[in-house]
């Protein structure tokens, strides 16, 4: 992705039109494959964090799901050490949220991993 494919991103309204994370994109890719060309397993460094296993949080009501974790800063502190940008603390917990690193399912959830 270059600069003129920045800049052609820019232009479309279906896309977020925000220069800094459209060149993150280009960054994070690179970042990853950094990683991938030193011999590091990006799947196992992200599941590292939780011991290769989901957490499975007590989740009785929305209140208690958090934004951020200790797990999500540690994870957006040696993301951003291996070069990856905008991959702050909460948004490191809403991927793992959706990668299935932590079942933050309310526990009534037919959904909650039992």
């Amino acid at each position: 992705m270059t600069a003129l494919d920045i800049d052609d991103c820019m232009k479309n309204a279906g896309l977020i039109r925000h220069r800094a994370k459209l060149e993150a994109i280009v960054k994070n890719a690179k970042a990853y494959l950094e990683m991938e060309k030193c011999g590091e397993n990006f799947s196992d460094f992200i599941w590292s964090f939780v011991n290769h296993k989901p957490i499975v949080n007590d989740v009785p009501d929305l209140r208690s799901v958090p934004a951020k974790t200790e797990i999500s800063k540690a994870l957006s502190k040696a993301l951003k050490k291996r070069g990856f940008v905008f991959v702050g603390e909460t948004t490191c917990y809403a991927f793992m949220q959706s990668m299935g690193l932590v079942d933050d399912h309310l526990n009534d959830c037919p959904c909650k991993t039992r």
